[in-house]
């Protein structure tokens, strides 16, 4: 992996120019799946064709710092990541009728299973950090009476 580049862009120019590519990939995710016959793809072809993008640039170049900042800066809060799924998840939602119960719950379980098993690596990993400091401390240290 290469290391990051860097050049001297203003921070608007980057930002502008980091949303002309997210369009222009998703506009053309768009044209891709519409000439395909799968409208609906749209989303998901544009982000996996974006990460292939990012993934080999970085791999092949090493990603620039107005990319990171910019990105840094628009997705701060992570909100303009999640509005537009958020708001999709909204509509289908209510679209769904009596099956919305058993999705809810499904999406509950699939979320909170995840989370607790994460929550268990990372206590089990916290608590080995902290044995293995606490055990290397007194190994380096010995007690004469």
């Amino acid at each position: 992996m290469k290391s990051t580049h860097s050049s001297n862009l203003p921070l608007w120019l980057a930002l502008i120019l980091t949303l002309a590519m997210v369009i222009f990939v998703r506009e053309t995710a768009v044209l891709v799946c519409q000439w395909a016959g799968i409208e609906k793809a749209a989303n998901i072809v544009g982000l996996v064709a974006m990460f292939v993008v990012l993934m080999a640039w970085r791999l092949l170049k090493g990603l620039p710092i107005w990319l990171t900042q910019a990105s840094n800066t628009l997705l701060v809060d992570s909100g303009f990541a999640f509005l537009p799924v958020s708001a999709g998840a909204g509509l289908l939602l209510f679209a769904l009728g009596d099956e919305l119960w058993g999705v809810m719950l499904t999406m509950l379980i699939s979320t909170l299973i995840p989370l607790w098993g994460l929550a268990l690596l990372a206590n089990r990993w916290l608590n080995q950090d902290t044995d293995s400091d606490s055990q290397a401390g007194n190994t380096g240290s010995t007690s004469k009476q």
